[in-house]
């Protein structure tokens, strides 16, 4: 089996490297015993600090593939882009921002590698992991909007803004994403809820949270714009 870990960045010179090395030291041991090769895309975003030239430095290590976009085009964008070139059975989002760690692979890839979900995601509110105390009202806008997710898709998720999204290679495959921005998340999970076929699974993740000062980018108006997105998703496509 092989593992695609996609990783949009950009602006990220600070931790980059840090969870480029995190990725590829990672063992990628499954319950099963199956051995996991691993390839790993970075897509830069039209950075403008050293993350580019950063990533150049890692671009000819056999298991690292760097995709540049000239200009900023957004989250949502590098996914995309991300996703049109894996090649492997199991693709991961990696957010570049080391607020979440790539030791929980093994962990979320287990239930698809024992053949019982087709997607998993890593809930940083589901309890029992390390969690650093953040920002009361990313809090409240994350739980609401996945109230609204529940109520609109009749789910049970805890955390439909989670930046680990595990899925099999067919899943990806079969989306039709058009977002460029964050609106990516709930467009991604919109299109996974309405496939009754899928098996969704969630796993509780450690959520290593960081401030605006520390480089934090989302903000309330993504909140707006991830609201219009599932009522969207979930009346008009």
């Amino acid at each position: 089996m092989k593992l695609s870990v996609v990783i949009p960045s950009f602006n990220e010179e600070r931790t980059i490297a840090e969870v480029l090395d995190l990725v590829r030291s990672v063992e990628l041991s499954t319950p099963l015993g199956i051995d996991m090769e691993r390839e790993i895309i970075v897509v830069d975003d039209g950075s403008t600090d050293s993350t580019r030239q950063i990533l150049r430095g890692y671009a000819s290590l056999p298991d690292v593939c760097v995709i540049e976009h000239e200009r900023n085009r957004g989250k949502g964008a590098a996914v995309r882009t991300g996703f049109a070139a894996v090649t492997g059975d199991i693709v991961i989002i990696q957010d570049a921002d080391a607020e979440y760690d790539p030791q929980e692979f093994p962990r979320l890839l287990e239930p698809i590698v024992r053949g019982r979900a087709d997607v998993v995601y890593g809930s940083r509110l589901s309890g029992g992991r390390p969690q650093r105390v953040y920002m009361f009202w990313h809090l409240l806008g994350n739980r609401f909007l996945t109230l609204l997710t529940n109520v609109l898709f009749n789910s049970t998720l805890t955390d439909m803004e989670t930046g680990y999204k595990v899925f099999r290679r067919e899943v990806v495959d079969s989306f039709r994403l058009r977002s460029n921005d964050f609106r990516i998340e709930p467009e991604m999970t919109a299109q996974v809820l309405r496939n009754p076929r899928l098996r969704v699974y969630e796993m509780p993740i450690a959520y290593y949270g960081r401030t605006y000062d520390e480089g934090k980018k989302i903000t309330w108006r993504d909140g707006v714009g991830a609201l219009t997105t599932l009522l969207r998703c979930r009346f008009l496509s």
